[in-house]
C-alpha cells in the first residue's frame, strides 16, 4: 500500500492537507442520494451540487462507485420541473399566498432517478438533467448539459452532449462490463492498477479474457 496507507472509502479527504477533494459518501446526510465507494468530488460540499431533490417527487441520485466529479457539476433534479400540460407553467402552489394545491404528480413531468454507473468522469461545470442514466466507463465534457441517456464507455461533449465517440470496441467494451473491476476488493483493485492504466488495449483485452474464464 503506498506511503503504508490502505484505501479507506469512509475517509472524506483522501489528499490530506487538500479540503476541496473529498470522497462523497462518508458525507452524505440526504437518503435519497445514494453513492458508492471512492467516487470523489473536487469540492467541499457534494450535496450542493445536488438541487430541486424534494422528497415528495419520490426521485433519488445514484451514483456509482469510482466516479470522477469536477468542480461546478451540478445535478438537477426532479423538483425543478413545472407543470407543462396546461395553459402556465408558474408554479402558484409553491408560493406564498395563490389559491392552489400541489398538482398531482402524474400532472408533473417527473423523470424518475438519476443514475450515473461506475468509473465515470463528468468533467468541469456540466449539468445532469433530471432522469438522465450514464452508463459505466462513460466520460462527461465540461459544460456539456446531459439531458438524455448516455451509453456506456461513450465520450458526450455539448449542450445538449451527444456522444461523439465510443471509447473502445464492442468487444473491450463488453470485457469491461463482465469484468466490472470496481466491485473486486481493494487488494485485487490494487493488484489490477497496473493493467487499468495500461495503454496497449490489445494486451489489457487478452488479460481479461484470461482472467474471465
Amino acid at each position: 500500500m503506498k506511503n503504508g496507507k490502505r484505501p479507506d472509502p469512509n475517509v472524506i479527504h483522501p489528499v490530506p492537507g487538500y479540503e476541496n477533494e473529498i470522497y462523497v459518501k462518508p458525507t452524505l446526510k440526504n437518503p435519497n442520494i445514494i453513492v458508492g465507494d471512492f467516487t470523489y468530488i473536487a469540492d467541499s460540499d457534494f450535496e450542493s451540487h445536488v438541487t430541486h431533490l424534494y422528497d415528495w417527487n419520490g426521485d433519488r441520485l445514484i451514483i456509482g462507485k469510482f466516479c470522477q466529479i469536477a468542480a461546478g457539476v451540478e445535478f438537477i433534479m426532479n423538483g425543478a420541473n413545472h407543470q407543462m400540460n396546461c395553459a402556465s407553467t408558474f408554479p402558484f402552489y409553491t408560493l406564498e399566498g395563490w389559491d392552489m394545491e400541489p398538482p398531482a404528480l402524474n400532472d408533473l413531468p417527473l423523470k424518475g432517478d438519476t443514475v450515473v454507473g461506475n468509473d465515470v468522469w463528468i468533467g468541469q461545470n456540466a449539468v445532469i438533467l433530471p432522469g438522465v442514466h450514464i452508463g459505466d466507463g462513460a466520460i462527461i465534457g465540461a459544460n456539456s448539459v446531459v439531458g438524455s441517456d448516455i451509453a456506456p464507455y461513450s465520450v458526450a461533449v455539448g449542450d445538449p452532449a451527444k456522444t461523439i465517440k465510443k471509447r473502445f470496441d464492442e468487444e473491450f467494451t463488453d470485457l469491461l462490463l463482465r469484468f466490472r473491476w470496481w466491485d473486486r476488493s481493494i487488494d485485487e483493485i490494487n493488484s489490477l492498477i497496473p493493467l487499468l492504466t495500461c495503454g496497449d488495449l490489445e494486451k489489457v483485452k487478452e488479460s481479461i479474457k484470461e482472467r474471465l474464464r
